[in-house]
């Protein structure tokens, strides 16, 4: 059963959360400014806008680490999001509210938008790479590919970091969390640019002044984290039984 709580401004506005939503800009900023950065390192060494399997690797793996240490420094604070789906799959759940959701969503648009106009103004405004779908392939196809890969670093999210009985892997959400978004990039990131993440996307539009395709970077991935808040959080979470005493050891 859905457990969405659209909560309370009080609640909203309480110090701890204001704490999360200033924890969510500083952790997607550092996390934007590692991944685009590491698209404009590459495109400035090979001098050639074309992804190249090299390249395609290293920002995979810049994506990947630098979202591991994203979601690190974050989780003791706001839970670690850094991406509006992870946020919305989580309000699905009942882990977040929907009103705190929308601040957290403020404040990752925010840090993403801040981190890719500190690259334009530190590379002495080299082109701000932007996701756009692959020429050939059509916004329904991208829509679909981000909805896959989302589902799964979101369900990856719920058996890591959100399930009450991940026990000692939740000491390995954060390297899981990194390893299948870098794992989504080398598939995805050809077709769809394996977003993943609607702040990721908006950082770059905005300072770009570039939307083209940026509608199926919000769609693909908020349908994505739903589905997998629905599944894991609210069919399976919520279907846990209690261990029964005589058994419990």
């Amino acid at each position: 059963m859905v457990k969405i709580a659209f909560g309370s401004i009080g609640d909203s506005f309480s110090v701890g959360s204001l704490k999360s939503y200033l924890s969510e800009f500083i952790a997607t900023l550092l996390f934007v400014f590692a991944g685009v950065g590491s698209a404009i390192a590459f495109n400035k060494i090979t001098a050639d806008a074309g992804l190249e399997p090299g390249g395609l690797v290293a920002i995979a793996v810049a994506h990947a680490f630098a979202l591991f240490v994203g979601v690190s420094i974050a989780a003791n604070i706001s839970g670690g999001h850094l991406n509006p789906a992870v946020t919305f799959g989580l309000a699905i759940g009942g882990n977040i509210t929907i009103l705190t959701g929308i601040f957290y969503w403020i404040a990752q648009c925010l840090g993403s938008v801040v981190a890719c106009a500190l690259l334009k103004y530190v590379t002495a405004g080299l082109a701000i790479p932007t996701h756009t779908v692959a020429a050939g392939m059509s916004g329904l196809g991208g829509v679909v590919m981000e909805i896959v890969i989302t589902f799964a670093l979101v369900y990856t999210v719920y058996a890591t970091a959100a399930d009450p009985k991940k026990g000692s892997l939740g000491t390995i959400a954060p390297i899981a969390i990194g390893f299948i978004v870098g794992a989504n990039i080398l598939a995805a990131g050809p077709f769809s640019g394996g977003s993943m993440n609607p702040a990721r996307s908006f950082g770059p539009a905005v300072v770009a002044g570039d939307f083209t395709d940026h509608w199926v970077y919000w769609v693909g991935p908020l349908i994505g984290g739903g589905l997998a808040g629905f599944i894991y959080g609210d069919v399976f979470i919520s279907s846990y039984q209690p261990v029964p005493e005589t058994y419990a050891v």
